[in-house]
């Protein structure tokens, strides 16, 4: 048969029939979202998560989690070990069913585990098909098991390797780098975050976290210990402890007598930003869904009802709104439920309807209780839900001379803004530009075809002290969105951005490369992550690297971005390079400055992802707010990482 023919035969043989563990191998995004550094680290929570359900079944208190000298994991836990005995239907150790069969565990039995986490529940045998070697090792009745596998498959039965007076299981993987081509590394940063998080919704437990990849001077591992004794109410204390609080003490509640175990905690606090984060069975659901519903309803139906029994708003001359009633809020919403249903764009808003009605009427009871048993702070809070309100009806106005001035209004692009000749939105990509000298040189040296330019004057508004009007009346950020081309404000949420005009799809912040470049883009962050959030959630947001070093001898030349590199190109050429530091961007030319940071062919663009939104916030408000000795203290930790321009 010719190459032809069998080129177009299309036949039974053309099926292939893939088992789980290669399905998992060949489309490995299906099972846990995609192979880049956020799907990296799903493969430690997947494994955590088998021991947090252990924990949250009362069967284990202690969780260590381990990143190796060689780049593994390692999570241990003090539970029951998973069964090793023989699968009647499979044949072979369960062991070896958990983790080679796709689909197989304890979490599908509600005998075993009632409630289990984990967000597409895909299980332990999926971080086995995508890690190159695992070890699995059971501490159970007395003796040690252990099998390891490759790739998925195991490498020999199940075997007894000697007797212990401890239990529990232990888990080691090192991920496959033909299937996370990105990288394989694991940040420190974002695992310690996510052992943060489960130690305050899972109090009573105690998390381990150790990096074996660094020895500090005394020859010790870097390593934290997680672990809350009061759950949320700890957890609002961490993420509001750098605002100032208006009433006395974190309320809360933990309900887990129904069949919907609610937990809630909440405080109000003096900035105007609303910060609410909501969980299901330990998954951040970041797009909400009926768990956060029930909260709202249950907030605003108290609290409305107590305002107006007080008379404090009697002298108002319009309605007080939702919004009002979250200004200035931080609270957590935690929920277990047995069959989670989720919907969204990322699986992560909560669709079961008969959630709604215990989260409410549990928010309600405990703020009922509260505001009665203490009435100066119920005074307080209704008097900043009033500010909230004068201050949403001045930001309402502001906004709306926002939206005249957009594209889609009528009102033209911004002066400043050095625009396109493309149309197509996902083909264009907009700089931020810090200042006109700078603007300047990266208007020369652009594409004009699908690169636009909007050089910013000096530092922008401090969003992170300002009321919402002062916001929108800010000039420079005005000019953000009009040149963007989104809108903000619905009918259903004054707050929500609406990016369906959005006329760029890569907003790229391009600043200095010293302290004062560092701080606009800081600033720029800042903006971008409490009024445009969804901005950054789809991808939208990126950091221009500019050269540090200009490496030049004769003819040749290098560029470099860190001192390595620089000392590297230095030695290539001899050792007596002339070098030139570059302190901004306007030190270089048009052409250098297309060829090092806006030629898409060689630039190097750090895209911008929120790992947590509870650890960004909390970053936002210690870096940007009001308190001083957080700040400090962060300054005075990574001071050891900055470099201090002269």
């Amino acid at each position: 048969m010719s190459e032809e023919i069998k080129k177009n035969n299309y036949s039974a043989d053309s099926i292939q029939a893939l088992e789980g563990m290669e399905h998992v191998r060949m489309r490995p995004s299906m099972y846990i979202g995609d192979v880049g550094v956020r799907g990296l680290h799903h493969l430690v929570y997947e494994v955590v998560d088998n021991s947090i359900d252990e924990a949250m079944g009362g069967h284990c208190d202690a969780i260590s989690v381990s990143i190796n000298e060689d780049g593994s994991v390692t999570v241990e836990d003090n539970g029951r070990g998973i069964p090793v005995d023989l699968h009647k239907k499979e044949g072979v150790s369960a062991l070896e069913v958990v983790m080679t069969k796709i689909g197989a565990g304890g979490k599908f039995d509600k005998d075993s585990y009632k409630v289990s986490g984990g967000l597409h529940g895909v299980g332990v045998s999926v971080v086995n098909a995508l890690s190159v070697h695992m070890k699995s090792t059971v501490f159970r009745e007395g003796k040690i098991y252990e099998q390891e596998y490759e790739r998925g498959k195991s490498l020999y039965p199940v075997k007894q390797i000697g007797e212990t007076d401890k239990r529990g299981t232990r888990q080691t993987f090192f991920p496959d780098d033909t299937i996370f081509t990105q990288t394989t590394e694991f940040s420190y940063d974002t695992l310690s975050a996510r052992m943060r998080e489960l130690s305050f919704l899972n109090k009573g437990i105690t998390i381990t976290f150790t990096d074996k990849r660094e020895v500090d001077e005394k020859g010790e591992f870097r390593s934290e210990v997680f672990h809350s004794d009061e759950g949320l109410k700890e957890y609002i204390r961490y993420l509001d402890g750098n605002r100032e609080p208006i009433v006395s003490h974190v309320i809360s509640m933990d309900n887990d007598k129904g069949e919907i175990p609610v937990e809630v905690a909440l405080i109000y606090n003096t900035s105007y930003t609303e910060n609410i984060f909501s969980y299901v069975n330990n998954i951040n659901t970041h797009e909400g869904g009926t768990h956060l519903q029930g909260f709202r309803s249950g907030l605003t139906r108290t609290l409305k009802k107590y305002a107006d029994a007080s008379g404090l708003l009697d002298k108002l001359k319009f309605e007080i709104a939702g919004d009002d009633f979250r200004e200035g809020l931080t609270a957590i919403i935690s929920v277990k439920v047995s069959e989670p249903q989720f919907e969204g764009q990322t699986k992560t808003k909560l669709g079961n309807r008969e959630v709604v009605s215990p989260v409410s009427q549990a928010v309600g009871e405990m703020l009922e209780n509260y505001l009665e048993e203490n009435p100066n702070d119920a005074k307080l809070i209704i008097q900043k839900v009033i500010l909230a309100a004068q201050a949403r009806h001045a930001a309402k106005k502001a906004r709306e001379m926002v939206q005249r001035k957009t594209v889609m209004g009528g009102g033209g692009l911004p002066g400043k803004l050095s625009d396109c000749s493309e149309q197509d939105p996902a083909r264009c990509e907009v700089y931020l530009v810090e200042g006109d000298s700078a603007g300047g040189t990266a208007k020369q040296g652009r594409d004009r075809n699908f690169q636009a330019i909007l050089p910013l004057r000096g530092k922008i508004l401090n969003v992170e002290k300002a009321m919402h009007h002062k916001v929108f009346e800010n000039e420079e950020i005005r000019n953000i969105f009009t040149a963007l081309g989104v809108t903000v404000g619905t009918a259903e949420d004054s707050k929500a951005l609406n990016l369906e005009k959005l006329r760029y799809h890569k907003v790229i912040i391009m600043c200095d490369a010293d302290v004062d470049g560092s701080h606009i883009s800081t600033l720029i962050l800042t903006f971008f992550f409490r009024f445009m959030k969804e901005l950054i959630e789809e991808g939208h947001v990126y950091i221009a690297a500019p050269p540090l070093y200009l490496v030049k001898k004769g003819n040749k030349k290098e560029y470099a971005w860190n001192d390595v590199q620089r000392d590297q190109a230095n030695e290539r050429m001899g050792g007596s390079a002339n070098i030139q530091r570059y302190k901004g961007l306007g030190e270089m030319n048009a052409e250098q400055l297309w060829e090092t940071t806006m030629d898409p062919a060689f630039r190097t663009l750090r895209q911008v992802n929120i790992d947590s939104l509870a650890e960004a916030d909390q970053v936002f408000s210690m870096l940007m707010g009001d308190e001083v000795p957080p700040r400090r203290e962060f300054i005075e930790k990574n001071a050891v990482y900055a470099n201090i321009d002269a």
